[in-house]
């Protein structure tokens, strides 16, 4: 299947949760959950951004997540680069308190493109 020009890239957004969250004193998290919700916002009002979904495992898992595996992830189709490094800015930008949300937060992305659908089986 070749690839079209205009074809989105598909994106693996990989979100952590650095060791300054937990080191927050009980009932302080809230403010980092609230900067979070905005960042899910923006990303999603991203021209060019249509998320397919996304998955957090912050039952299963306790404590940092430097690098895989993450605690949450989010998959789009995004129309191109700088889109992707604009949804990855948020984190930067996005204010918790007087930190941005990278204080508390990472985030990497993961650029490919989809896998051909499989043909039916008859």
């Amino acid at each position: 299947m070749p690839d079209s020009p205009s074809a989105p890239l598909r994106v693996l957004f990989c979100i952590g949760v650095n060791q300054n969250f937990f080191d927050l004193p009980t009932g302080q998290g809230k403010a980092v959950w609230d900067g979070f919700m905005t960042m899910l916002t923006r990303l999603r009002e991203l021209p060019g951004v249509t998320v397919l979904g996304t998955m957090d495992d912050d039952q299963h898992m306790v404590g940092p997540s430097g690098s895989w595996p993450w605690t949450s992830y989010l998959l789009a189709d995004v129309v191109d680069q700088p889109t992707v490094a604009a949804a990855c800015n948020l984190f930067r930008t996005v204010q918790v308190g007087e930190h941005g949300l990278w204080r508390y937060m990472q985030i990497e992305a993961r650029i490919g493109r989809p896998l051909p659908e499989p043909e039916a089986t008859r």
